[in-house]
């Protein structure tokens, strides 16, 4: 397990604050002891918490080339037919997976393929789980050309999340599993499948980045 270099500014700029503030506490006149010590008890919690997030923990990877992996962890929380006119231009599966604040939040790419397609979108900050936050909140979207199909995923931010980062550009042949991308605190990744994938998750399914195999899609004949 390694901390992410994402992290870096956010974890020193967090350490200054934390003693900062002890360093205020512990000037206070006549503070009780317990009330100093309570303080400090709780802004070692909350800095370990930031470590905690920005951890990366071994993904063991050994999916075959036509399995689309988790790009992040997280829970599945909707499995459904739509439009994705961005990318596809057409009808295709979508599952969406939303990222709590205790799980890792580094991307590895699904499948292995040109990203033919990238594109970030300035947006809002609606809460993650909003029916609207795919198409109006901050995003990325990537599309990988592979030969079972186009297979297109967005990182999304959410009400807290509000720094996306990537890690590869448009035209780059990506390896399936490669690190592609981090997003800061709460967010939700989307998937857009060909119609003919075979989907082996369900809502209220966890995930685990690297490891879940997400769905199949047709082999090449």
């Amino acid at each position: 397990m390694y901390i992410h270099p994402a992290g870096y500014r956010v974890i020193l700029v967090f350490l200054v604050i934390v003693v900062a503030v002890a360093v205020l506490v512990h000037q206070i006149p006549q503070i009780p002891d317990w009330l100093e010590w309570g303080v400090r008890g709780a802004l070692l919690i909350l800095f370990c918490l930031v470590l905690w997030f920005f951890r990366i923990p071994p993904r063991p990877f050994s999916a075959a080339p036509n399995e689309v992996t988790a790009v992040s962890d997280g829970k599945v929380v909707l499995v459904e037919e739509v439009d994705e006119p961005e990318v596809i231009g057409g009808k295709a599966i979508k599952v969406c997976v939303f990222l709590s604040i205790f799980d890792v939040h580094c991307q590895w790419a699904p499948v292995g393929g040109t990203l033919e397609y990238f594109k970030y979108h300035p947006g809002e900050y609606l809460v993650a789980w909003h029916k609207k936050s795919s198409t109006l909140n901050e995003r990325t979207t990537f599309g990988q050309r592979t030969p079972y199909g186009m297979v297109v995923w967005r990182q999304i931010a959410g009400a807290v999340a509000r720094r996306i980062r990537w890690f590869v550009e448009e035209g780059q042949e990506m390896e399936h599993g490669q690190e592609a991308g981090f997003i800061l605190f709460g967010s939700r990744i989307d998937f857009y499948l060909p119609l003919d994938a075979e989907v082996l998750v369900k809502p209220g399914d966890r995930v685990v980045a690297r490891s879940t195999v997400v769905a199949r899609l047709p082999e090449v004949p």
